[in-house]
């Protein structure tokens, strides 16, 4: 599993969000998405607003979405809640 984290350098919301995100990443795997360096696979995933946060599993399928930015913890028990 992994979190897209989809974002752009103009976002001031998504630059808030990005040391919460830099600290999840210690422990799990986040990837960056630039929504105006990757157009394409920001519109694959229905982005509307940023930043959003999708949790997905190894072949890529959607298990969870937030939008706006959320506590350390919250993206944490993202990551608990599936790994079952």
């Amino acid at each position: 599993m992994k979190l897209l984290y989809f974002s752009a350098p103009w976002c001031m919301p998504c630059k808030a969000l990005a040391p919460i995100l830099e600290r999840v990443a210690q422990t799990q795997t986040v990837e960056k998405i630039n929504i105006d360096e990757q157009f394409e696979l920001a519109q694959s995933f229905n982005i509307r607003s940023i930043p959003t946060i999708i949790l997905v599993d190894e072949s890529n399928q959607e298990l969870e979405r937030s939008v706006g930015s959320k506590t350390e913890a919250f993206y944490h028990e993202l990551f608990e809640k599936h790994s079952n």
